[in-house]
């Protein structure tokens, strides 16, 4: 007996991936602003804060929903390369957005990957 199998999923374009960056970092840079205003924090030297926020936002929100904030008002998702269903995890989650928020591995592509899906065995894909 088999069971109905889920189309295949594909890889998300590039625009599609920028526009949810911009979501994500305009999410976080508010944010940030919003802690500064309120004087949570002194000041958001350098626009620190904001790609910190944006480091644990893109990490957290891709262990637990399988994308950042931005992804997911995208309609974008990261899933492991293997095809496996299993959540992404913390570890791997993070390290992808250390090396996103270094800005040099999502410029560099492998077949329509950028490096950081490469590095933790992830694609992005459209949903």
């Amino acid at each position: 007996m088999t069971t109905p199998s889920a189309p295949p999923l594909r890889a998300a374009s590039w625009g599609r991936r920028f526009w949810a960056l911009i979501v994500d970092w305009l999410t976080c840079l508010a944010v940030a602003q919003g802690l500064v205003a309120t004087e949570v924090i002194a000041a958001n030297p350098n626009g620190l804060v904001t790609l910190g926020l944006f480091v644990v936002e893109s990490a957290l929100f891709t262990a637990v929903a399988g994308g950042s904030f931005g992804k997911v008002a995208t309609r974008l998702r990261v899933v492991r390369q293997d095809g496996s269903p299993q959540p992404l995890g913390l570890l791997p989650s993070l390290l992808r957005s250390v090396l996103v928020a270094l800005l040099v591995p999502p410029l560099l592509s492998m077949g329509g990957r950028g490096l950081h899906d490469v590095a933790v065995g992830t694609t992005t894909v459209s949903i």
